[in-house]
């Protein structure tokens, strides 16, 4: 029976924490993703891990016996990943990057190339973020770096290096009733349906749909999209409104959808993401500064966004470098 090692460490998190709340923080995910995770893991399983109550999780004989067990699991593939990385490191390697969508473009082909140069024999491989998993792949180990533009409160659950803001704008068919306006006002878009991503993004799904700003508005969802193309096309089809970067106006035109601004609606942080304790390397360092420097000549071009410098953004503690 093959389980993926996301699961086990959820699983020895949540008995070294005794409760989904603490454990889900440590984890950087939602507490509904780490309880459907569990749950996932021992219907997979065939048997109950651990005892729920208002007190917290406590391990099953079961789950004790397997949490005895996955510690060490995780330890030895933790070790021979370090080793493998070792390895690669000797001669160049290969740094694994997330990104979303069309906001590929905001990195581009200059970051990429200035990257090379300033770590011979490295190469970066590129990936479209997961909209099914919340970290996007960074708990899996099968991302590095994750670029996201996120909510302030990712910044303290994620190690990162910041980049710059970016607006969040309103993205609508071209015959909407709104379409033919220069900016609208967020309480004009409350009554709209929505195109929303999957549930199981987790927190990412209630920030496209206007988190924090929405409150207890309830949400009317017209269409669920899978991928970013799946995306735009329900809202081309006038199936609902949805929530961008700003940049998707660059890079996504298209005849049948509109980007407005936003009146009330906060920006994103526009940063590369990490686990929460994975010290920064010097591939993601060099890889970061590349980024920063491609975003600036972008955003003096383009005035899409502003820099770490221009917004007075700090990048976090945990995420110098």
């Amino acid at each position: 029976m093959d389980v993926d090692t996301r699961m086990l460490r959820y699983l020895t998190v949540v008995g070294e924490e005794g409760q989904l709340t603490a454990a889900a923080a440590r984890l950087g995910v939602s507490q509904p993703t780490l309880t459907k995770q569990v749950r996932a893991l021992e219907r997979q399983l065939g048997v109950e891990l651990f005892l729920r109550s208002r007190a917290g999780m406590v391990p099953t004989a079961a789950g004790a016996e397997l949490l005895a067990r996955a510690t060490g699991l995780l330890a030895g593939w933790e070790e021979a990943l370090r080793a493998a990385r070792r390895a690669a490191a000797e001669t160049g390697g290969e740094l694994r990057v997330g990104f979303e969508g069309a906001t590929i473009n905001l990195l581009g082909r200059e970051a990429v190339e200035d990257f090379a140069r300033r770590m011979p024999g490295w190469r970066v491989r590129m990936r479209q973020n997961d909209w099914f998993d919340e970290t996007s792949g960074l708990a899996s180990g099968e991302l590095d770096l994750a670029l996201w533009h996120a909510p302030a409160s990712m910044a303290e659950r994620y190690a990162h290096a910041l980049l710059g803001t970016e607006e969040r704008w309103v993205v609508l068919a071209a015959d909407h009733r709104l379409a033919d306006r220069d900016a609208v006002d967020l309480a004009e878009l409350w009554e709209e349906p929505f195109v929303a991503i999957p549930e199981q993004a987790g927190v990412w799904r209630d920030y496209w749909l206007g988190g924090p700003e929405r409150g207890e508005r309830p949400v009317r969802v017209g269409a669920v999209a899978h991928n970013a193309d799946e995306w735009m096309a329900a809202v081309a089809c006038g199936q609902g409104v949805g929530f961008a970067p700003r940049s998707v106006d660059r890079w996504a035109r298209r005849p049948d959808v509109r980007c407005l601004p936003v009146r009330g609606l906060s920006p994103s942080l526009v940063g590369l993401f990490r686990l929460p304790g994975r010290a920064a390397t010097p591939a993601m360092e060099a890889f970061a500064e590349s980024c920063r420097l491609h975003l600036e000549v972008q955003y003096r071009a383009t005035g899409g966004g502003r820099s770490p410098a221009g917004s007075g953004a700090q990048t976090s503690a945990k995420g110098a470098g």
